[in-house]
């Protein structure tokens, strides 16, 4: 009988623990210098497992009574993420997950992401992306939504979802505005998410609040390659410049060292 009991303490210690460990977060959003910018981590066993920086706002359709009181207009609510949002993760080997609600969960932000191997040229290769994500808001919250038709809960999410796609072991990171469109499938009006600044890495973190090297996205990429481009065209025209004016140079020198031959034989009779 004390086995038994004793058995189902240390079963609903480990239970306790585990779960512990999965809802270790911490919102260091205070840290960043940019108030619209927020910083999430997930640890487990007191190990970063998630991290996640970026800046986001929800761009959301909703109806409301025109000024008669008859007809029905479209009107849009802008809501940014707060700074004060409460966090919850769980970090697995090939899935993870970042819930975030603020506002006493009028707002709540899902984003799960999924590793998986593929085929390559170069034989399997892992990476890990953003599979899906999902927003809840609460129409009938004022901060944002003045006098919605029929307010309520609603709760959209994107459909095949392959976004922020990074090899294993990587970082993402994106300065550039991306945006995800989320609908619910009732014919309504779609939800835009807005996501710029980004850093993320939901998996193999090796250092304790660290991430791993970076991989950019095609944008900054791109723009990080327009702005050295100039850089590097001038220092090879300039190379190019020194290089003649050097071969110029070397010419001139060997040139002018010659002995002169005159054109005219009559003059041969003074040479020697």
């Amino acid at each position: 009988m004390a086995g038994g009991r004793l058995s189902g303490l240390l079963f609903f210690l480990h239970a306790a623990a585990r779960l512990a460990a999965e809802q270790e977060v911490q919102n260091l959003s205070g840290l960043s210098p940019n108030p619209e910018k927020d910083i999430f981590v997930v640890r487990e066993n007191r190990t970063t497992c998630l991290m996640a920086e970026f800046a986001a706002k929800f761009i959301v359709p909703y109806n409301t009574w025109a000024s008669n009181n008859v007809d029905l207009i479209m009107e849009q609510a802008d809501i940014p993420l707060s700074r004060g949002a409460e966090v919850k993760g769980k970090c697995g080997t090939n899935e993870s997950e970042l819930e975030i609600s603020w506002l006493k969960q009028a707002y709540t932000l899902r984003l799960f992401f999924l590793k998986e191997g593929h085929n390559t040229s170069r034989g399997q290769e892992a990476f890990w992306r953003l599979s899906r994500v999902e927003f809840s808001f609460d129409t009938s919250e004022r901060t944002y939504f003045k006098d919605a038709f029929e307010p309520g809960k609603r709760t959209v999410s994107s459909h095949r979802l392959s976004a922020l796609v990074t090899p294993a072991g990587k970082s993402y990171e994106c300065q550039a505005q991306q945006t995800i469109s989320l609908s619910s499938g009732d014919h309504q009006k779609s939800v835009q998410l807005l996501l710029s600044e980004v850093r993320i890495q939901p998996f193999d973190i090796t250092a304790d609040f660290v991430f791993s090297e970076e991989h950019k996205c095609p944008v900054d990429q791109r723009e990080q390659l327009e702005e050295t481009l100039p850089l590097i065209l001038g220092l090879i025209l300039g190379l190019v410049i020194v290089i003649t004016l050097c071969v110029y140079h070397i010419h001139h020198k060997l040139t002018a060292n010659q002995v002169q031959i005159p054109r005219d034989r009559s003059q041969y009779k003074h040479m020697g």
